[in-house]
């Protein structure tokens, strides 16, 4: 196994100044990256943090010069809930930005007015991505829970153990809607890079665990009670954090 890099840390002064940062930063990467000649792959997430920074990239992306109809983008997790359903992760992003800037090559999992069960809709979403982008991110954004999970990776849940599969099911979730489906370990660590972008106090603590250094005796359970350690970029993990976020490192 390659050493990945060490993950770097970017406080900002507040969630505003931090949604503002991320959002030029990650047009700035779609950009270069068209320029090059590359279809990116996003791995979007949701959010309060997220729903801002989305609201931002719209603000932004007119300046851009970012074609959104060359950008493919996916979801890390999603709400197994009727299509409409304001809960579902993806008709947050429309409302906040994809409809506004044109995008149209969007991927989630099927909702439940889609797909008979949680596990259908994370074998249709698994097949999907096979078929559609190979699983490989150029970036990664995933929210941090005060918790600790990420994508509907929670701590102590059976999905952390999902080995040789992109996507399951999630039931019972602590925080509702209790059926999900997101992506595995696995999946999620098949990006260039990942964004972890967290803020408030109220996560402060969970930015803190991910970040610490544990005996690599006590790893396996320090990834089960902050599944936010089980991710990391191929060439770059980056934590963007406001200054609540960040009190405790």
């Amino acid at each position: 196994m390659t050493d990945t890099p060490q993950p770097l840390i970017e406080v900002h002064p507040d969630a505003a100044a931090l949604a503002t940062a991320v959002a030029g930063e990650l047009l700035n990467r779609i950009a270069d990256a068209q320029a090059a000649g590359h279809v990116p792959h996003i791995g979007l997430t949701g959010g309060s943090i997220a729903d801002a920074i989305h609201r931002e990239v719209a603000r932004l992306a007119p300046a851009s010069g970012v074609d959104w109809g060359a950008v493919v983008l996916w979801f890390g997790d999603e709400r197994f809930v009727p299509a409409d359903s304001p809960d579902r992760n993806v008709n947050q992003a429309r409302a906040a930005f994809l409809d506004e800037v044109g995008a149209f090559r969007v991927h989630t999992a099927p909702a439940s007015s889609e797909a008979g069960s949680a596990e259908e809709s994370a074998a249709s979403y698994a097949d999907t991505v096979r078929a559609e982008g190979g699983g490989d991110f150029d970036v990664l954004m995933l929210g941090v829970g005060p918790d600790g999970h990420i994508a509907s990776l929670f701590p102590g849940h059976p999905g952390l153990d999902a080995t040789d599969a992109i996507a399951v099911a999630v039931h019972d979730s602590p925080k509702p809607p209790p059926d999900r489906v997101s992506l595995t370990f696995e999946a999620l660590n098949r990006a260039q890079s990942v964004w972890f972008l967290v803020s408030g106090e109220p996560k402060a603590d969970a930015v803190r665990r991910a970040l610490a250094e544990v005996p690599a005796g006590q790893a396996a359970a320090a990834l089960r009670e902050t599944p936010a350690r089980g991710v990391t970029g191929r060439a770059e993990t980056v934590w963007f954090l406001d200054a609540d976020a960040a009190t405790l490192i």
